[in-house]
């Protein structure tokens, strides 16, 4: 099997948000359309410091990370991130790896994007179960949903929570 590529656009989703609420010109959203590795061992989206530059991201913590050779370092972790690919978009944290030579999409974003990668023919693809909307599997408790608003509000008889969901 080879390898898998991917064209996708990154975005600072800081930017997007003030464009969608029109505290900012949409044409300021700062944006790169990169080819990325489709890296179904990597965890997160994996980027360098050009990329973590130009979208302007910003350090939310440092971790030690482990590299496939078992070599170990500390790398920051950027964000927020809007990550599209064809009708799909997620939004996630990102690895700036110096010295990276390329994006790593890994299995966090390709899960939330509800993609999948097709070794015949080595593409990511939109899952063709759910061609035009992505979809999500979520465990829920509504009783325990409840129970944690009565919790934080204190109130005692407050008894329903409302969850909207499409099938």
């Amino acid at each position: 099997m080879g390898l898998t590529y991917a064209d996708i656009t990154l975005a600072n989703a800081l930017d997007v948000g003030l464009a969608q609420t029109g505290r900012a010109p949409k044409d300021s959203v700062r944006k790169i359309d990169v080819k990325a590795l489709v890296d179904s061992g990597a965890y997160i989206l994996t980027i360098d410091e050009s990329i973590k530059t130009q979208l302007g991201l910003i350090v939310q913590e440092t971790r030690e990370i482990e590299l496939a050779d078992g070599s170990r370092s500390e790398c920051e972790i950027v964000g927020p991130v809007d990550l599209y690919f064809k009708n799909r978009a997620t939004t996630c944290r990102a690895l700036v790896l110096p010295g990276a030579t390329e994006v790593l999409l890994g299995a966090i974003p390709l899960e939330d994007l509800d993609v999948l990668i097709d070794p015949k023919s080595q593409q990511l693809i939109v899952n063709p179960a759910r061609p035009y909307l992505a979809g999500t599997k979520v465990k829920w408790s509504g009783r325990a949903v409840r129970r944690d608003r009565r919790m934080a509000t204190g109130n005692a008889s407050a008894t329903s929570a409302t969850a909207q969901c499409r099938d």
